[in-house]
């Protein structure tokens, strides 16, 4: 079996220029190591908000580097630079507009400004993208709720069996007849 490759993606212009660390990313891997019992290779990637360069990683990770399930963070705001789910729309196939839906119906039991966000999921050939917001604790209040949906959501567009830690999050599958 081919190693599980999961893309990790952080659009910033300040991280990427390192003016900050990229604690979202971190946050983002330290989840999935958290969740998951089946090995992956992370592939990381901080780059500055900008939609054609955003567009260009997102197909390079799902085309090139096989990775079965890329996680954004950053860009899903409604300031002008933030373009991560027009990048996302424009390389999918098919937009899985419920993981978004979930995604803020979560954070508004924390904040009134969740509205504001824009995340959202898509597909890829054989690759889920999943789009979320910029802070570490949203991060992983939104991978809470929408994670144990993810693994099931990649075996039907033919990814590797992702197995979870049912100790930290359960994954939902079907029962087969």
């Amino acid at each position: 079996m081919s190693q599980i490759k999961i893309g990790i993606v952080t659009a910033s212009d300040r991280a990427s220029a390192g003016v900050y660390a990229d604690i979202s990313g971190q946050a983002i891997l330290d989840t999935l190591k958290a969740y998951l019992v089946s090995a992956f290779e992370p592939v990381y990637r901080c780059i500055p908000d900008d939609q054609q360069g955003i567009e260009q990683v997102l197909m390079e990770l799902a085309d090139h580097e096989g990775c079965c399930l890329i996680v954004t963070t950053g860009g899903t705001g409604p300031a002008l630079r933030d373009v991560t789910p027009e990048a996302t729309e424009n390389v999918c196939e098919k937009m899985l507009p419920g993981f978004g839906e979930l995604m803020r119906q979560v954070s508004l039991q924390y904040v009134p400004t969740a509205i504001l966000s824009r995340q959202t999921a898509g597909i890829r050939g054989k690759s889920l993208i999943l789009n979320l917001p910029g802070k570490p604790a949203s991060i992983r209040q939104c991978l809470d709720a929408v994670f144990p949906a993810i693994p099931y959501c990649i075996d039907l567009i033919e990814g590797p069996y992702l197995e979870c830690d049912p100790q930290v999050i359960k994954a939902f599958r079907p029962k087969s007849p």
